[in-house]
């Protein structure tokens, strides 16, 4: 299949409403072949072709390093490169794509968790522009809630977010610092917890509006909770 035919054929698929059944067929796909399409919906209009695009890149870089683990580095270290300054561009996608991977990859998980985490640390790779935060904190919250332990001690870092004027970085902070018992982040969760702000949150293949305080509610993880 040629490079244009293999992207249309991969929209469709990112349209379909069954998108369950049909991330199976786009992970069925030459990896090294379809991740470059995908990265391209990254930048779609529409907002439910990007975010599912995140999810399989997910599938398909987790499925890559299972038996090419080199490969799926050099796509780790392309989401990074897109982050960075010298690149010229904004890298949309990429945190919450790395955020993803690492959720359903737990050797890339261990290799890269730090990476992400120090796009919210000031004095790591800290990111400013106030949109691509939304992506960091989604693709740290998603990395948090399959692997708990590689957050937990960064908790406090979201301390800053969760005062944020932007209820998409108050809510998305939240939805992760939830998981965890952080004496800072437990008391601006008190309020957070009555926070009416809405704000669309992506999970699982679909977008819903939720308020702050719903995302909230959506963070705890029971079995987590009792082991801590």
């Amino acid at each position: 299949m040629g490079g244009r035919q293999l992207k249309k054929e991969v929209f469709k698929l990112l349209s379909d409403k069954d998108f369950e059944k049909d991330i199976l067929k786009i992970s069925g796909f030459s990896a090294r072949a379809v991740v470059n399409p995908l990265f391209s919906f990254f930048y779609n209009s529409d907002e439910l072709i990007k975010w599912r695009a995140v999810t399989a890149m997910g599938v398909v870089v987790s499925n890559l390093a299972d038996h090419d683990m080199e490969s799926a580095r050099v796509v780790m270290r392309r989401f990074i490169w897109n982050l960075n300054d010298e690149s010229g561009g904004i890298g949309w996608g990429s945190p919450e794509a790395m955020g993803e991977i690492m959720a359903r990859h737990e050797e890339l998980a261990k290799e890269y968790h730090k990476i992400l985490i120090s796009y919210i640390m000031p004095d790591g790779n800290y990111i400013e522009h106030e949109i691509l935060q939304r992506g960091v904190l989604w693709g740290i919250g998603r990395l948090a809630h399959a692997r708990p332990h590689l957050v937990k001690d960064f908790a406090h870092l979201l301390c800053l977010y969760m005062e944020s004027p932007d209820p998409a970085l108050r809510g998305l902070a939240a939805w992760t610092a939830g998981l965890f018992n952080c004496e800072t982040t437990n008391r601006l969760l008190k309020h957070l917890e009555k926070d009416r702000a809405t704000l669309t949150f992506y999970f699982d293949g679909t977008l819903e509006e939720l308020s702050v305080a719903q995302l909230f509610k959506k963070s705890f993880n029971p079995a987590y909770l009792e082991g801590r």
